[in-house]
């Protein structure tokens, strides 16, 4: 008798100790966290900086030439991560900026939403102005292609962050095209 009370105790166990699965829906929304979102946005920025640190150095230094104290203890790690089309397509951009500067200081051209440069004034462009910035567009495509494929991003979203820097960084008299918040359309404006 003992024996079937322990075999009924073990049996009772046994099955009170099986785990049972339900599955159900959660009561609040799934959260997804967003800093690799911000991570890329990051990494996209410091692409950038060392593009156009590339381009805006003075033509008889090289970025990774700059003289600092603090270039005594660290190396300059500027374009380490580059690819050699995109260094070359930036190099190109260096050499067309003193050519390009005054026509976009004049508003006879501009850095549209795209990150691109168009013609505002058509009626004074030139035939070489216009190969100029078909050229720098060119190179400048090159480059946002190689940063969307490196971060691993679509074209639009480094157009994007490229137009605000690049429009951010432009001298004052350039024509811009940006988003009026209260329309929400795009539109130029003089910087």
């Amino acid at each position: 008798m003992t024996k079937t009370i322990g075999l009924l105790l073990i049996a009772l166990a046994f099955s009170l100790g099986c785990a049972r699965v339900r599955v159900e829906a959660p009561k609040e929304p799934i959260k997804v966290d967003i800093s690799m979102r911000l991570d890329i946005y990051q990494h996209v920025q410091k692409d950038i900086d060392a593009i156009e640190d590339i381009v805006g150095s003075p033509t008889n230094t090289k970025p990774s030439e700059k003289q600092s104290l603090l270039g005594l203890f660290f190396t300059n790690a500027y374009a380490q991560d580059l690819s050699p089309e995109v260094e070359a397509a930036a190099l190109r951009r260096k050499e067309r900026l003193s050519k390009l500067s005054p026509w976009l200081q004049e508003g006879v051209a501009g850095e549209n939403k795209v990150a691109l440069l168009e013609i505002r004034k058509k009626e004074v462009a030139s035939a070489a102005l216009q190969g100029l910035i078909e050229e720098e567009n060119k190179d400048r495509m090159i480059i946002y292609e190689a940063l969307a494929q490196k971060n691993n991003t679509s074209l639009d979203e480094i157009q994007k962050v490229y137009a605000e820097k690049l429009q951010k960084n432009a001298a004052s008299g350039t024509p811009v095209e940006v988003l009026n918040a209260s329309s929400g359309a795009y539109e130029w404006r003089i910087k």
